[in-house]
C-alpha cells in the first residue's frame, strides 16, 4: 500500500487527472445545478405523460440514479433506454431526454432521431457533437456540459441537470437546499478520502488495499441500487478489475443460490453491501441477513453506509467514496484509470 502514499508515482499512474476528475463532483453539482435553472424549457413539456431518458454508459447512469431518488415523489414515469431503439410506447405525449457526453453516440443518436420521427418532446444533454448540432436544427432545448475529460467522470453534469429539470417542470419540490446539502456532504468527505490523505486515515486507500487481488461485487437496494452498478462500472473502466452487483431484495430470490459451485468460487469475492438507514425495514432486514449467508458460504463482505440526511445526499456521498476506492485500486493494479483501450477498441471495429 505504500504506492498509495506517493504522490509522484501516483501522478505518473494517472497522467490525465482522473484524480482531479473525481475530487470535481461537489463543484460540478453546484455548477450544473445554477446552469440548469437558466435553461429554457418550452412550458408544454410539463405536460408530458411520461419521460424516456436514453444514453449509454456514464451518460445513462444520472438517469438511472434519477429514478431512485425521485421514485417516491414524482409522478411521471421514467424509463431508461440504454439501447438503438425507443420503447413502442414513445409518442407525442412523451419527453425524451437523449444523454450523451460526446453527442456522438450511436446508440443515442438512434433513439433521438426515432423520437423526432414520433413527435415526442426532445430535450438533449451533451458537450458538443452530432446530438448538439440536432438539438439546434430541431429547436430543441439543449443543456452544454461543460466538462472535458471522461464521461463518467462527469457524474454530476448528467445527473443534477435531470433532477432541476424534474424540479423546473413541476415534478418534484425544490431540491437546491438538498443539492446545495449534499454537494457539501460529498465535499467533506472527499476531504478525507483526497490522494495526499496517508492511507492510515483514508478509507477509500485502506478498501482498495483489501480489494486488490479480489473480484468485488456490490449490493444495494432502492435508491442505492444503481450506485451499486455505478460502483461496478468503476471497478470496470478506472481500474480494469473484474466486478459485478446485483439489487436487493431480488437477489434474496436468486443470487444468493449461486455461492457453491464451481469449487472455490467464492475465495475470490468481496461482496460490499451499501447500507441505508432509509431502506424499507425489510431491506434493513435483508441486508443484515444477506450478510448471515455470506458469511455462511465463506464470503468475505463489508457493509459501508453513506453520509447524509436525503437520497441524493447518500448516493453522491456512496458514489464519490467509491469513485475514489476504484481509483485507488486502478493504481494497485498498475492501471491508468483514464484510459478504455477495449472499448476503445469496440467503437474503432464498429466505425471501419
Amino acid at each position: 500500500m505504500e504506492l498509495l502514499d506517493d504522490l509522484n508515482a501516483m501522478q505518473r499512474l494517472d497522467p490525465s487527472g482522473m484524480g482531479e476528475a473525481i475530487a470535481g463532483l461537489p463543484r460540478h453539482c453546484r455548477e450544473a445545478w445554477a446552469a440548469v435553472q437558466d435553461l429554457p424549457l418550452p412550458p408544454d413539456y410539463a405536460l408530458a405523460e411520461n419521460v424516456v431518458i436514453a444514453g449509454m454508459g456514464g451518460s445513462a447512469i444520472g438517469g438511472a440514479l434519477l429514478q431512485g431518488i425521485i421514485a417516491g415523489e414524482c409522478p411521471v414515469p421514467i424509463a431508461i433506454c440504454r439501447d438503438y431503439d425507443l420503447p413502442a410506447f414513445v409518442d407525442e405525449r412523451t419527453l425524451v431526454i437523449a444523454s450523451s457526453y460526446s453527442g456522438n453516440t450511436e446508440e443515442t443518436l438512434s433513439a433521438a432521431r426515432q423520437a423526432r420521427e414520433r413527435g415526442a418532446r426532445i430535450l438533449v444533454l451533451a458537450s458538443g457533437g452530432e446530438l448538439l448540432r440536432l438539438a439546434k436544427e430541431w429547436g430543441a432545448p439543449a443543456y452544454t456540459i461543460p466538462f472535458k475529460g471522461q464521461p463518467r467522470a462527469a457524474l454530476g453534469y448528467s445527473l443534477i441537470p435531470l433532477l432541476g429539470i424534474a424540479q423546473r417542470l413541476g415534478w418534484v419540490a425544490d431540491k437546491s437546499a438538498d443539492v446545495a446539502d449534499a454537494a457539501a456532504v460529498v465535499e467533506r468527505w472527499g476531504a478525507e478520502l483526497a490522494p495526499h490523505v496517508p492511507a492510515e486515515r483514508n478509507a477509500a486507500k485502506q478498501t482498495a488495499a483489501r480489494l486488490h487481488g479480489r473480484i468485488p461485487f456490490t449490493y444495494g437496494a432502492e435508491h442505492l441500487a444503481q450506485v451499486a452498478a455505478r460502483w461496478q462500472g468503476q471497478f470496470n473502466e478506472n481500474a480494469k478489475n473484474f466486478a459485478g452487483h446485483a439489487i436487493l431484495p431480488e437477489l434474496n430470490h436468486n443470487t444468493v443460490e449461486g455461492f457453491g459451485h464451481p469449487d472455490g468460487v467464492g475465495a475470490p469475492l468481496t461482496v460490499f453491501i451499501l447500507r441505508s438507514d432509509l431502506y424499507h425495514p425489510r431491506n434493513r432486514l435483508r441486508c443484515d441477513i444477506t450478510g448471515e449467508v455470506l458469511d455462511k458460504n465463506g464470503i468475505a463482505w463489508e457493509a459501508v453506509r453513506p453520509r447524509g440526511q436525503t437520497r441524493l445526499a447518500e448516493v453522491l456521498s456512496l458514489i464519490h467514496f467509491g469513485d475514489w476506492v476504484s481509483y485507488y485500486l486502478a493504481l494497485l493494479n498498475g492501471e491508468d484509470p483514464t484510459q478504455i483501450a477495449n472499448i476503445g477498441h469496440i467503437k474503432r471495429r464498429l466505425a471501419g
